[in-house]
């Protein structure tokens, strides 16, 4: 990591800058993913150790910071916020944080305050989220069997996720579905998947595996490619190529058949590096700049150091500077291409 140098805050400091994000490649940085802590309900076999250990809660920002730093954060340009975790609904006192970054909506600041969830606490708290301005959520489904589900979450109920995504859809909320395509576990049942999103009136993005953090499972194995997928789909359904964009790095078609959009999310087979906006805050307030990367600058520091903003801002920006022009993910038996699980790194 990357720590806090004022040395290199004083030369940002000292050089005038327009106030917003640029990278080095003149990429605008306008949507910021925070994860407001590494803890999860689920274990899903993918993203997370069996038996993981979790950060002590003085390594972890407190609401406070979390609300600081994405303030600091939308006041030099960016417009999308994405709250993730771990799983950011099991975080104590997550909808105070909602409530209080809600204000930048109302102010115009913002265009878009989002989650990532895995849906299994949706129910209790979607109608509080829609009341505070999330307008689009997305929830994380893999598997609609039963035993799969429980099998690759390692004992969760797909029933509690199914009715978290009825309990948004009825407080007003859009729902778009994440599915990891998984070669041995779901690739047979992602046309249903597929069928039963639409069906519903959501959007349903698929993501290609990502070699992040020690997992029991060799992802070599796992691996699925989405162009895979996409030429065993149009063997039987109409898929058509649209511009529709969320922020995110999903390329979208329309299936004819079902009306439906349909995502494709694919760092491995096609990388979606050249139009990158998008940058990570951790829960221990360290700013990975990418994805697939092990860059990273410590944020927390200079927080606890006692910076004033114009210091704070001049960290960001240096920060932004070392964005890289894209990542290098590769599948790898021996090992990830990061060592941070994707729980810790959000979403």
């Amino acid at each position: 990591m990357t720590p806090y140098d004022d040395s290199a805050a004083q030369a940002v400091l000292a050089t005038p800058r327009p106030p917003v994000l640029v990278d080095g490649f003149g990429r605008a940085v306008t949507y910021l993913r925070v994860s407001v802590t590494d803890r999860c309900d689920l274990r899903c076999v993918y993203c997370m150790a069996e038996h993981m250990t979790f950060l002590p809660k003085a390594d972890v920002l407190t609401l406070e910071e979390l609300d600081r730093l994405a303030s600091t954060f939308v006041a030099l340009g960016v417009r999308k916020l994405r709250l993730t975790g771990g799983e950011p609904l099991v975080r104590k006192g997550f909808m105070t944080l909602v409530e209080r970054l809600s204000r930048h909506l109302a102010s115009g600041a913002l265009d878009e305050l989002t989650l990532t969830t895995n849906g299994a606490q949706l129910e209790r708290y979607a109608a509080e989220l829609a009341r505070h301005g999330v307008r689009r959520i997305n929830v994380s489904l893999d598997a609609l069997d039963p035993a799969i589900f429980r099998r690759l979450t390692r004992g969760g109920d797909v029933a509690r996720v199914i009715a978290g995504i009825d309990a948004a859809q009825a407080a007003g909320m859009a729902v778009k579905i994440n599915a990891v395509a998984l070669k041995d576990d779901n690739a047979k049942d992602l046309p249903d998947l597929i069928a039963w999103a639409h069906a519903r009136g959501c959007d349903i993005s698929l993501i290609e595996t990502m070699p992040l953090g020690e997992v029991e499972q060799d992802r070599t194995d796992q691996f699925l490619s989405l162009a895979e997928v996409r030429r065993d789909l149009s063997s039987y359904w109409t898929l058509e190529d649209i511009p529709f964009a969320t922020g995110g790095p999903a390329r979208y078609v329309r299936i004819t058949e079902t009306g439906g959009r349909l995502g494709f999310i694919t760092p491995l087979s096609h990388n979606f590096c050249e139009a990158c906006n998008r940058v990570r805050l951790t829960c221990t307030g360290t700013l990975h700049t990418c994805l697939g990367r092990d860059d990273a600058s410590d944020l927390r520091a200079v927080l606890r150091s006692g910076a004033d903003e114009a210091r704070l801002r001049a960290a960001i920006f240096a920060a932004i500077g070392t964005k890289p022009q894209g990542h290098d993910f590769q599948i790898a038996a021996a090992r990830p291409a990061v060592a941070r699980h994707m729980s810790t790194t959000g979403g």
